[in-house]
């Protein structure tokens, strides 16, 4: 069945918003739209729908809310901070994507993140960019001219299957291998994104293998990995109603993974992190470990980071 994708305006006010986690390395985040095409089963960003009061289900992948303004209200911050005392210098670097893809398939026509980086290039700010998609070679005239730039693209597994399930509209792993090869060639800092890591699913020491060996042709200047985070209700529910489709026979494993937290436990992960950083190691990778965030630490609170609210039985399963 074709999906039926809804395009809605949402002007805004401001565009650069404010990241205060210091174990963040990047001052400032800008997505310039709210929902995402790529309709990855395992985005964290899916709950953001529900602060519109839009359902976190497909629609988070079929309603997308475009910030037709964003690169006016950019600039109109930057105006204002370059003629404050402080001025530009202490700005420090601007992330691009770090709630839905700047180029998932609405940009090829709107066009709203490459404008938000004509505007970031005439002020020379750093901008860090984090994608699944190729498109980004689309603006490498502006990442040749933006100071400081950074491509970060993720690329959770090789394994077709995997891809298809939980990723359904993004471009290939191989299309993005290509990508970081590309945009390595071009001079463009470029960092691997090994994210997220499905349990059972994707990290296999053989297919972890391949997927870094492939990695290394590419040449990229970093590597870092993320597991499987599943941070909110709404973000647990739909990733569970995917794995239940798709690989019924590892539902119970994941609820017990995941019973009452965001996060899988360390007795799980840390076997997991050693033969990443082996592979790392074999094949002259820098692991970007130093610039991790506290996505991977579980927080004191994190087991009430979902709760019991009378889900059908499948359901019921994960949620406590």
């Amino acid at each position: 069945m074709k999906r039926h994708i809804r395009y809605e305006p949402m002007p805004v006010k401001t565009l650069l918003n404010p990241v205060k986690a210091p174990s963040m390395p990047f001052e400032w985040s800008i997505n310039p739209y709210r929902g995402c095409q790529h309709g990855c089963a395992f985005c964290y960003a899916r709950a953001t729908h529900s602060f519109l009061g839009v359902e976190a289900d497909d629609t988070f992948q079929n309603r997308i809310f475009l910030k037709q303004n964003a690169p006016e209200a950019l600039r109109q911050q930057l105006d204002k901070m370059s003629r404050s005392r402080k001025g530009l210098k202490g700005i420090g670097r601007i992330a691009i994507g770090t709630a839905t893809d700047p180029y998932q398939q609405a940009e090829a026509s709107e066009k709203l993140t490459r404008r938000c980086l004509e505007v970031l290039a005439e002020y020379s700010v750093p901008v860090s960019i984090t994608t699944r998609s190729p498109l980004v070679l689309r603006d490498m005239d502006l990442l040749r001219e933006l100071p400081g730039v950074s491509v970060n693209m993720s690329i959770g597994t090789l394994r077709s299957d995997v891809w298809r399930d939980f990723e359904p509209t993004t471009p290939s792993p191989d299309k993005r291998l290509e990508t970081v090869k590309r945009l390595r060639d071009e001079g463009i800092d470029v960092n691997v994104f090994i994210a997220p890591i499905l349990p059972y699913l994707s990290d296999n020491a053989d297919d972890l293998h391949g997927l870094i060996e492939a990695i290394a042709e590419c040449r990229p200047r970093s590597v870092m990995s993320s597991f499987l985070r599943l941070s909110t209700q709404e973000v647990k529910v739909w990733f569970f109603r995917t794995l239940h489709s798709k690989y019924p026979h590892l539902t119970e494993a994941y609820a017990g993974l995941y019973r009452g937290t965001a996060y899988a436990p360390d007795d799980y992960r840390a076997p997991v992190k050693h033969t990443i950083r082996r592979l790392l190691v074999q094949y002259g990778l820098l692991d970007a470990e130093m610039y991790r965030s506290s996505a991977d630490r579980e927080p004191a609170n994190a087991a009430n980071a979902t709760s019991a609210t009378g889900e059908q039985p499948v359901q019921q399963l994960y949620l406590f």
